[in-house]
């Protein structure tokens, strides 16, 4: 059980670092070690697949949500190759939250991201468009 704890708690801690890349090439590379070449990413607002359209989606977040960086709330839970953990989108400045929710990967023999199901639990009025 510990290393496949050590194998899911890894996976998500390299999402996270994709998620929080600061600039254009870290992430390009955040996302490069977290996803597989073929990886997606679902959510009730998004679908893509592939690095470049994943490394978009995260510029996206970040543009719309300047100065906010994602935390994971709790702990994270697997088994087989599958991985769940919560999250929230917080103001570096204030502390405050407006996004949340949890998600749901998959990973490959490697421990790669295969696919995030994403959903949200709180989202603020006039983000979703």
């Amino acid at each position: 059980m510990s290393e496949n704890t050590d194998r899911y708690e890894n996976a998500v801690a390299r999402y996270f670092e994709a998620w929080n890349a600061g600039d254009p090439e870290a992430l390009t590379k955040a996302v490069a070690t977290a996803w597989s070449v073929e990886g997606t990413y679902t959510d009730p607002l998004a679908a893509v697949t592939g690095h470049t359209e994943i490394a978009g989606l995260i510029a996206g977040a970040h543009a719309q949500f300047p100065g906010f960086a994602f935390r994971p709330l709790g702990t994270v839970d697997g088994h087989h190759d599958t991985a769940r953990f919560a999250w929230e989108l917080v103001s570096e400045s204030d502390g405050s939250a407006p996004v949340a929710g949890f998600d749901v990967i998959t990973l490959d023999a490697d421990g790669r991201i295969r696919s995030v199901l994403g959903f949200l639990d709180r989202v603020p009025a006039g983000a979703t468009g």
